[in-house]
């Protein structure tokens, strides 16, 4: 695994991303394709890159849980899911009452995917953006997740404004994020353990 990241890297995918664009990059899960969350147009073109039905949402990241509540209404049950459901593991939680993103990733029952991330270069990106960032796994949609950077389709990677360099050579397998979603009254469904 690699120690560190190259700050003209992370520099590189933030200035695609200020610009509307989409990039290829690592996460604390799979590798992701990612843009602007509250840019429409960038969110639509990772829908066409993936050949995914405008119906099913996709998640964002943020790099701080003081950062919710501009995007989310976080349930009371938020708190203490996150501690005894994630064991170490990403989660990402399904919140209610989305807000301040692009419409494009609102669920038509109002609700939003996030997964606080504490992957060092995707915690920098959405440190650096100031925004929360989409994280959609970086496959065709209906295929399987690429688990490594070796196993993404020469199509995606050509379908996107930037490849970030980190990581590319590590070959350590990974697992999407276990996914529950809160409803507006508290309660909760597990999703994906």
């Amino acid at each position: 695994m690699e120690k560190g990241f190259e700050i003209s890297d992370l520099q590189a995918a933030l200035k695609v991303l200020r610009k509307g664009g989409i990039i290829l990059y690592p996460t604390d899960t799979v590798w992701g394709i990612g843009c602007d969350a509250t840019n429409s147009e960038a969110v639509r073109r990772i829908f066409a890159l993936k050949r995914r039905e405008d119906s099913k949402s996709m998640l964002v990241l943020l790099d701080s849980e003081e950062k919710l509540n501009r995007y989310v209404d976080v349930p009371n049950a938020a708190a203490s899911l996150t501690q005894a459901c994630a064991e170490g593991r990403p989660l990402t939680i399904i919140y209610p009452n989305a807000c301040g993103v692009a419409p494009e990733l609102i669920a038509e029952d109002g609700s939003i995917g996030i997964r606080i991330t504490s992957e060092p270069f995707s915690k920098a990106l959405c440190a650096g953006l100031g925004k929360p960032l989409v994280s959609t796994s970086a496959n065709i949609s209906g295929e399987p997740a690429a688990p490594t950077y070796a196993k993404i389709s020469e199509q995606i990677i050509t379908g996107v404004d930037y490849v970030c360099r980190y990581r590319r050579n590590d070959n350590t397998p990974q697992q999407p994020s276990a996914i529950i979603k809160i409803n507006k009254d508290n309660t909760f469904n597990i999703i994906r353990q």
